[in-house]
């Protein structure tokens, strides 16, 4: 699901059926998040992904588009890093220079809600078409998520 929340700001919520440990760590190591950052259509091969887990710390990743081999590099900095309930980064290259936060809320019953805040969002990344591709993303990152918790339930 995601929503405007105001005129630069979207939401995204997504509820999985794994601890926040898990999801907190797939969304910062490198050899989880090969897995699934970017759109469909996309890969983030692991040479291209560097995570400085601290605040001031960079995170970047270069993806490919699988058609034509052509890339587009994420940059950005850590602005807060609170294992294993929030992540807080900036990318300072794009227009505003927009802010992630990333919430990870045990929900209690195994499930964790995941809510991901963006703001000063360029109007290139509201229209329609990039926020199908976000959500893209969000659904191969819940793919990802369940291959790892069934193998863990074998």
């Amino acid at each position: 699901m995601s929503e405007a929340t105001g005129d630069s700001e979207l939401t995204y919520r997504r509820v999985h059926d794994a601890p926040r440990e898990l999801l907190f760590d797939c969304m910062t190591k490198p050899e989880h998040l090969t897995h699934f950052w970017g759109p469909a259509g996309t890969t983030a091969p692991l040479d291209g992904i560097t995570v400085d887990l601290r605040p001031g710390g960079v995170f970047e990743t270069v993806m490919m588009n699988d058609a034509d081999g052509s890339h587009y590099t994420m940059r950005a900095v850590y602005i807060e890093v609170h294992r294993p309930d929030k992540l807080v980064w900036t990318e300072p290259g794009t227009e505003g220079g927009m802010t992630t936060t990333i919430t990870f809320t045990e929900l209690g019953d195994g499930r964790t809600e995941v809510v991901t805040h963006q703001v000063n969002v360029p109007e290139a990344f509201r229209s329609q078409e990039a926020q199908a591709g976000f959500l893209t993303s969000l659904d191969r990152f819940d793919v990802y998520i369940t291959s790892l918790t069934r193998k863990e339930k074998r």
